[in-house]
């Protein structure tokens, strides 16, 4: 390969950026300067100047027991052992704990996480090297035989190490608030058309088998809970169960996993249908039946705010005063102190103990109750969308709990049962079981397509891959989040208010989109936005567009569901004013083409809360159930189809940790951690099964020690699993580095690099065998799977020229001519597509070659570009309105928009703009 002109100007930009950025912040004017203040690593902590971190949205911690940030750190900036100190606006200090999640290959420190309880206040914190400052109430864990005990110094928790009870008992004080939280799993063996749940259950509670503490404060404790669901002989539905506990918080959170791993076949009724999935606990009652309350949470912050006993209404008052401290959740006055004909006659006012909210449906849900087990149900309300929120306690204490996400992943439902007794029961079902069970069945019969040809023909007609088999659930996972408070008394409604929003959006502080350019993170390919020109701005506009429009079709098509929400659709039906929802590979989208990058760089450069919550939503369901975590396919993805598992083609491409990063490296979310942490195996699978099996023309058998694997699809999904483990310094993080430099060494020493397509793999040692001929094997798809932000990470990190002379000449040729591509590789490249996505790739190749006409051909692919599936100046930047008779629901369409192109378009412009926005024509 030929040498490169100056190989270093794009690291050198990158450092230039982030030092004039903390050169500014410091307040040197020389960004030279600035980069020589920095000390080694762990001993120029004052160098760096502090960060302002804030909450995502307004109103700080509210009710939530507290919340974790990550933040990143310039190479060389903090040692390993750096500790760091929180402060408010009034310089108060602010008790945090700090630990690693992400260092350079250096050691020094490239990400922490940093967690704050309830008390951290509403406004902006300034975080910097230094002393923390220790809680008033710290969390403690002490682990007492068969049991862990946690305190937040407000409660205190006891969790489980056997048995069902995954929470063995809640305590404020020396009050036991709730008990016996476990699992509940109803299991219906045999399902009918039309089924709406009339056949017997079986019902399945949680069996805990292993209980680990996985931090123990002073501000933040995690327990993790792992097991399956159990009844009699038979143990299924792995669960996965963390409790976060921090200092001084009345609440704690649950993050709750179930990993499907039962039968349902195709055409047959019988199988492993699930009825409901609830989290249970027993809540003590130790108040009279008037002093009992009930709150459901309904639309918004609304409440619906009953006693079990209620005075309120009845037909002889009992005094204004009494009526009002009921309906305020207060203790009453003995009754001897109220109006006598009411008094005598308490034994005749129902108690009402169960109490019902089902949300069956994005659009309705309604509530119930009855007095007790054997008598009618009587209506008490609906609405649209419930919030997910309730309480049952009286005026000596109470729990009060919610489930994130209800509507938007329903079928869901709220239970309480028997507040009229000694013991009341709540259950928060996932599923809920007056929906109908869970079907997760192929969705055809095959239709004939039992060969590979007769799969190809299907695939050229519905874009499905077909294969007999491969439609399965077996192995795809949902996680859930809900929160749960111990209080003394029954709350005040504003306090309540406080705890519905706190389950509806769960308070997060952010790092700021200037320091995280600023940090050079993520290769350096964002900046923020930038308006400065008409031509800056119409980009800015665009991408404005095209969230705004996925954000109103999330809701105008109802992408909600348990199994369904946070994923969005493939392609748009403009026959029909429909997206192909039923259309084979056209249906839901799958990580195709990286729409979760986008939407992560487009809130790293903007910090918007909105596109955080539309990516964080996306994170959860791609990382789960369009991958597979058991099974003969555990570490694979499905492609895009009518459902999230249908697709035959099993690949490394969806189960990519690249699209997992960043919501990890901001939050320091363990159950991301732990789906990175799978991932690092993930080369094993290609024994499992062979990616292009369907198309091969040559005789292949895997061999373990002659994998045939491609650069693009396929490697970058492996290498951003080994980089993630070697950055966090994981349990295979040496093995983990090992194969980062190893395959790097040897993809650049392919007669053509990248060009090359692929090579044959060696599982045991982690090396490509080096070709003895060269030859061209490109893909439009290959580098659009988070390639280009893989390798500029790599490049940024591992000081190995011929590795990035191969990478930039593949950037630099892919929308070269073909007559160019021939001239240097002896072939050109063959058709080729997506032309404005790679457009990227032209821009970082300008920067790294200091190459104007890099930059130019950059923006010409972006604005005019070949292919017609491009977005181009000319576009009709507009939606047209949809109503009956033509759709479903009266809306907003572009027709125009397809989430390929989308996804590439905003990944090209945001990085374009970041890279050689000041080349612009």
């Amino acid at each position: 390969m030929s040498p490169l002109p100056r190989r270093s100007l794009l690291k050198a930009a990158a450092v230039a950026g982030a030092a004039a950025q903390f050169g500014r912040a410091l307040g040197v004017q020389d960004a030279h300067a600035a980069q020589a203040a920095r000390s080694a690593p762990g001993t120029g902590a004052a160098a760096v100047d502090p960060v302002t971190l804030d909450w995502l949205e307004d109103g700080g911690p509210g009710a939530a027991p507290g919340s974790t940030v990550g933040v990143p750190w310039p190479k060389g900036a903090y040692g390993k052992d750096q500790t760091f100190a929180l402060t408010d606006a009034d310089g108060k200090d602010v008790p945090v704990q700090s630990w690693p999640i992400g260092y350079w290959p250096d050691g020094s420190l490239k990400w922490t996480a940093h967690a704050v309880g309830p008390g951290a206040g509403g406004g902006k914190l300034t975080l910097s090297a230094g002393a923390p400052a220790a809680p008033a109430k710290k969390v403690t864990v002490a682990r007492r035989g068969g049991f862990v005990e946690v305190s937040t110094g407000v409660i205190t928790v006891r969790i489980g190490g056997s048995g069902s009870a995954l929470v063995r008992s809640v305590l404020r004080g020396s009050t036991e608030i709730a008990k016996e939280g476990r699992l509940v799993l109803l299991h219906q063996p045999e399902i009918e058309d039309g089924d709406q749940g009339t056949r017997k259950c079986e019902r399945f509670e949680s069996a805990v088998a292993r209980t680990e503490v996985e931090q123990d404060g002073p501000v933040r404790a995690v327990v993790r809970v792992d097991g399956k669901h159990r009844r009699g002989g038979r143990s299924w539905l792995p669960f996965s169960v963390r409790l976060y506990f921090y200092a001084g918080a009345e609440s704690f959170r649950m993050v709750h996993t179930i990993t499907f791993d039962g039968t349902q076949e195709s055409g047959r009724a019988s199988g492993d249908f699930i009825r409901g999935i609830g989290v249970r606990f027993t809540v003590p009652m130790r108040d009279a039946a008037y002093d009992r309350h009930i709150r459901i949470g309904g639309e918004g912050t609304g409440l619906l705010r009953e006693a079990v006993k209620g005075i309120t209404g009845l037909r002889r008052d009992p005094g204004a005063a009494i009526r009002t401290a009921q309906f305020e959740g207060q203790r009453l006055p003995d009754p001897s102190t109220w109006d006598q004909r009411v008094t005598t006659r308490l034994q005749y006012i129902p108690e009402w103990g169960d109490y019902t909210l089902s949300q069956l449906s994005a659009d309705g849900f309604t509530v119930r109750k009855r007095t007790k087990e054997g008598h009618g149900w009587i209506g008490a309300g609906g609405g649209r969308r419930a919030s997910g929120f309730g309480y049952v306690g009286g005026a000596s204490g109470g729990f009060a709990f919610g489930l994130r996400d209800f509507w938007e992943k329903y079928p869901a439902q709220l239970d309480i049962r028997d507040a009229q007794t000694d013991e009341a029961e709540v259950t928060l079902w996932l599923w809920s079981p007056e929906s109908p069970p869970m079907d997760l069945r192929f969705y055809h019969d095959g239709m004939g397509q039992d060969t590979y040809p007769e799969q190809l023909e299907g695939l050229n007609i519905t874009y499905e891959d077909y294969e007999p088999g491969f439609g399965t659930p077996y192995g795809i996972a949902r996680t859930s989040e809900l929160l749960f408070w111990a209080h003394e008394s029954t709350p005040g409604a504003e306090a309540m208010a406080r705890q519905v929003a706190a389950v509806r959006t769960p308070a997060q502080l952010a790092a700021p989109p200037r320091h995280l350019v600023a940090a050079g993170v993520f290769g350096g390919l964002f900046a923020e936005p930038d308006r400065s020109t008409p031509a800056k701005a119409k980009i800015e506009d665009h991408l404005d567009f095209l969230f705004a429009y996925y954000k109103d079709q999330v809701e105008m098509r109802r992408w909600y569901g348990f199994w369904d929400y946070g994923d969005i659709m493939h392609t748009y039906d403009p026959s029909r004013h429909q997206w192909c929802y039923d259309v084979g590979g056209y249906a839901w989208d799958n990580s195709e083409l990286s729409p979760d990058l986008w939407l992560w760089f487009a809130y790293l450069r903007s910090g918007r809360a909105d596109i955080f919550r539309f990516a964080e939503a996306m994170t959860r369901h791609t990382g789960e159930v369009d991958v597979y975590h058991l099974g003969q396919w555990a570490g694979l993805g499905t492609r895009h189809g009518v459902q999230h598992y249908a697709d035959s083609a099993k690949q490394q491409r969806i189960a990519n940790t690249t699209y997992r990063r960043y919501y990890y490296f901001l939050t320091g979310d363990e159950r991301v951690g732990d789906l990175m942490h799978a991932n690092v195996d993930s080369d094993e699978t290609f024994l499992v099964l062979d990616p292009i099996r369907k198309i091969r023309t040559e005789p292949y058998e895997p061999d373990r020690n002659a994998l045939s694997i491609g650069f693009g699809t396929d490697w970058s999904g492996l290498v951003s699993a080994w980089l993630t483990e070697w950055e966090r310094r994981g349990p295979k993080w040496e093995k983990a580095k090992a194969r980062v430099l190893s395959t790097m060494e040897t993809i650049a020493a392919q007669p053509n690099g990248f060009v090359q397509g692929s090579a044959l793999y060696d599982l045991d040692t982690g090396r490509f065998a080096v070709a003895d001929t060269a030859v061209v094997g490109v893909s439009h798809l290959s580098a659009m799977f988070g390639l280009v932000e893989l390798n500029a990470e790599l490049i940024d990190q591992v000081d190995m020229p011929a590795f990035e002379e191969a990478w930039l000449d593949y950037c630099r040729y892919f929308n070269a001519t073909k007559a160019e591509q021939k001239a240097r590789y002896g072939a050109d490249f063959g058709s080729l597509l997506l032309f404005q996505g790679h457009s990227r790739q032209d821009a970082y190749a300008a920067v790294a070659l200091d190459d104007d006409a890099l930059a130019a051909r950059a923006w010409r692919q972006f604005y005019s570009s070949a292919d017609t599936w491009d977005y181009k100046e000319s576009t009709d930047w507009s939606t047209k309105k949809v109503e009956g008779p033509v759709g479903l629901v009266e809306g907003r369409e572009a027709s125009w928009v397809s989430t390929n192109t989308t996804a590439l378009y905003g990944l090209a412009a945001i990085q374009n703009l970041a890279l050689i926005g000041d080349r612009m024509p």
